[in-house]
C-alpha cells in the first residue's frame, strides 16, 4: 500500500473514531490536517490572519458536521469544501471592509514570509489564475485531491474540474517559463 493510501486510511479511521466521540482522535485529526488547511487558506486568502481565522472557522464547522458526513473516505473533499466557503466568506468581508476604510487606489498589504525565489514565482503564477482555476490547481497539485474530490469541493461536474486543472497547468507552465500570456 502506498504512503498516500495509508495516510488516507488513517484519516478515515480518525474520522470514524472522532464521530464516535473519541477526543484524542479528533485532536490527532486536527493536528494532521491543520498544515494542509492553513496552506490552502493562505493561497486562497493571501493573508496570514485571514487564513488562520478561516481555518479556525472551518475546523469548527467540520467538528459540528462530521456526524452528517456519510462516508469517512469523503473527508478530504468535504473538509476542503468547508474551508473554501469560509475563505470566500472572509474574502468578501475583507473586500467590503477595505471598500469602507481604504481609499480606492490603495492596494492591500500581502504579508509573505521570506521564501525562495522559485516559491515566489509559483505564488505569483497561482495568483494570476482565476479564483476557480487557482482553487482547482491548489487542491490537485498542492493537496493531491482526485478529480472527483475537487468536483465535490467546487460544486462542478468532474469534466469541468478536469478542464480547470488542464487550463491551470497550461497557464502555470507558461508563466513559469516566462512566456507572455
Amino acid at each position: 500500500m502506498a504512503r498516500e493510501d495509508t495516510q488516507r486510511v488513517y484519516d478515515e479511521l480518525l474520522v470514524t473514531l472522532a464521530r464516535a466521540g473519541d477526543r484524542k482522535a479528533a485532536n490527532r485529526l486536527a493536528t494532521r490536517w491543520y498544515p494542509r488547511l492553513i496552506r490552502t487558506a493562505l493561497r486562497l486568502t493571501r493573508d496570514r490572519a485571514e487564513a488562520e481565522e478561516a481555518v479556525q472557522e472551518a475546523w469548527a464547522g467540520i467538528c459540528r458536521g462530521w456526524l452528517r458526513l456519510s462516508d469517512p473516505a469523503m473527508f478530504p473533499g468535504w473538509a476542503f469544501g468547508i474551508l473554501r466557503r469560509k475563505c470566500a466568506d472572509r474574502i468578501r468581508t475583507a473586500v467590503t471592509r477595505r471598500g469602507r476604510e481604504a481609499p480606492i487606489d490603495a492596494a492591500p498589504e500581502i504579508s509573505q514570509p521570506a521564501r525562495g525565489e522559485l516559491q515566489v514565482e509559483i505564488d505569483q503564477a497561482l495568483a494570476s489564475l482565476s479564483d476557480d482555476h487557482r482553487l482547482a490547481a491548489i487542491l490537485f497539485f498542492g493537496e493531491g485531491l482526485s478529480l472527483t474530490e475537487i468536483a465535490a469541493v467546487t460544486g462542478v461536474p468532474v469534466g469541468t474540474a478536469k478542464s480547470r486543472i488542464f487550463n491551470a497547468r497550461k497557464h502555470l507552465k507558461s508563466s513559469l517559463k516566462g512566456d507572455p500570456q
